[in-house]
């Protein structure tokens, strides 16, 4: 039985369009629909050309489709108009399934982990009229407890802080993220959300725009009364002072109380010390790190394509269910378009690029690298998922903070406050990092020992934390080599790794 999940720009404020193929019950390919525009969150277009590559990847036509799943459960007019495209796009439409957007979140997050019993959190900015929903799963089932009405929004309080510190909401709540940890108390948020008795209710009257029923990205999310109680915006580009940074504290330490008062509540009520968590907001990776020091939460598992960029796979999930199929948790996210040899060759002679073939490009680059140079790794099928894992990445020496300006200064041109995140042999990170369990997708912060924060002072961020990756050499061969032999020049088991892409764009798909 075959399924396509998609997610797509049905309307003109739909982000992160992205199709899966599921064969039964197997994902066979994922794909994001921003890679082939070159247009990042390519809102409001149809994801086309993620379908038809996810149909090549498995071999199959669109009349091989016995299912297409797609959230929007609460929009009567929403099957219709799939069907419609579908026929017009591809002459066909096989019978459309509608699922809830929260649904979606927690089963891409639930039949990715690989857990039993757990529990399930999504929690978003809006998503068939909700924020978030609350769910026990059980030996593949999946019971939503609770749900999180759209007007006590996490994701939309997010937003609009983002947007108050001048950077683009729905798209830099990261940069808040970061730039929070050179922050300090001070900043009093209480009138935003009041948490009281284990629960907490966002006031979106001192951030709602009444004279814009739904800002777009390019629009303040905040009113005056945000401006009254905080004083005056950051413009965007603006220099950054010490009140943001204070600001982003703030708003980084309310989301992790909120968040934390969502897992004891999904405890107390289930019992499952395994946490499975998806929705824009479990892209916080600061935020995760507490939970998974929750002596509530024994494992935690967040889905890589963790926002809208993963509804597709949830749909797939629960479509596949629907159908009769036994689904099963890919074995890891690399599931993109991989590109041949003589396309890369093909594309080197149109742009007359010079080139050498080498039988060792693992040893090559970390050469390179240790040299100090600044290498483009890319191999293999495209990452599903915000981050690059090693297939579209760019790598560089981790060990000084200069090599850290230079990635910026001459490559990705961000800010910089952000830090870039280290990649490391699965089998030495308990030795760098205070972790005991592989991190293979950087969904969590977690503790440098003291004696490496001088020794990978690039990807060690202020407040002594790193984003790691663990490169497993099952999963990840070619990157686990070329880490490997980096070590094998420097003694260093680590490597800088940093999307291969320039700020602003989608991390790149093709040889082009």
């Amino acid at each position: 039985m075959i399924v396509l999940g998609i997610h797509s720009g049905i309307t003109i404020n739909q982000h992160d369009p992205n199709a899966v193929l599921i064969k039964d019950g197997h994902v066979i390919a994922a794909c994001e629909e921003e890679r082939f525009l070159r247009i990042k969150g390519a809102r409001g277009h149809l994801c086309l050309n993620s379908i038809t590559k996810c149909l090549q990847l498995g071999n199959v036509s669109i009349h091989d489709v016995d299912l297409v799943a797609h959230p929007g459960r609460t929009y009567a007019d929403m099957p219709n108009r799939i069907e419609a495209y579908m026929r017009h796009h591809f002459g066909f439409s096989p019978p459309i399934l509608m699922i809830d957007h929260q649904l979606a979140h927690i089963s891409g997050a639930y039949h990715s982990s690989g857990f039993v019993n757990a529990t399930g959190l999504s929690y978003d900015g809006y998503g068939d009229r909700l924020s978030g929903a609350l769910a026990n799963c059980e030996n593949g089932q999946i019971d939503i407890i609770e749900t999180l009405p759209h007007n006590n929004s996490l994701g939309t309080f997010y937003a609009a802080m983002t947007s108050f510190l001048g950077f683009t909401p729905e798209e830099d709540e990261y940069k808040v993220m970061g730039l929070a940890a050179f922050g300090e108390e001070g900043v009093n948020l209480s009138d935003l959300i009041q948490i009281r008795n284990a629960e907490f209710q966002v006031n979106e009257t001192l951030f709602h725009r009444d004279d814009i029923a739904a800002p777009t990205m390019y629009e303040p999310y905040y009113n005056q009364a945000l401006i009254d109680l905080l004083g005056p915006p950051r413009l965007p580009g603006a220099k950054i002072e010490k009140r943001h940074k204070d600001i982003a504290f703030a708003v980084q330490s309310l989301v992790e109380s909120c968040a934390i008062l969502l897992v004891e509540k999904l405890y107390k009520r289930c019992g499952h010390k395994d946490l499975c968590l998806s929705g824009g907001v479990a892209l916080n990776c600061a935020v995760n790190r507490r939970l998974a020091e929750l002596p509530t939460v024994e494992r935690l598992y967040v889905l890589p394509p963790a926002s809208d960029r993963g509804l597709a796979l949830g749909c797939a999930f629960e479509g596949a269910k629907h159908i009769g199929s036994r689904v099963h948790p890919p074995t890891d996210m690399y599931l993109g378009p991989e590109y041949e040899l003589e396309d890369i060759r093909d594309e080197l002679s149109v742009f007359n690029g010079s080139y050498v073939q080498t039988e060792t490009p693992e040893k090559e680059a970390a050469t390179m690298i240790a040299e100090g140079k600044v290498v483009g790794w890319f191999q293999g099928r495209s990452e599903y998922g915000p981050r690059a894992l090693g297939n579209r990445s760019i790598i560089a020496d981790p060990r000084s903070e200069k090599m850290r300006d230079i990635v910026n200064s001459r490559i990705k041109f961000r800010e910089n406050f952000r830090p870039f995140a280290p990649a490391i042999l699965e089998e030495r990170a308990s030795e760098v990092f205070e972790l005991s369990t592989p991190s293979p997708y950087m969904t969590r912060t977690v503790k440098v020992r003291d004696n490496w924060k001088s020794r990978i002072a690039a990807v060690t961020h202020t407040d002594g934390t790193a984003r790691v990756q663990t490169v497993s050499s099952t999963t990840a061969p070619r990157f686990h080599k070329l880490i490997q032999e980096f070590e094998i020049c420097t003694g260093v088991p680590v490597v800088l790794n940093t999307s291969f892409n320039l700020r602003g764009e989608p991390i790149v798909e093709t040889p082009r």
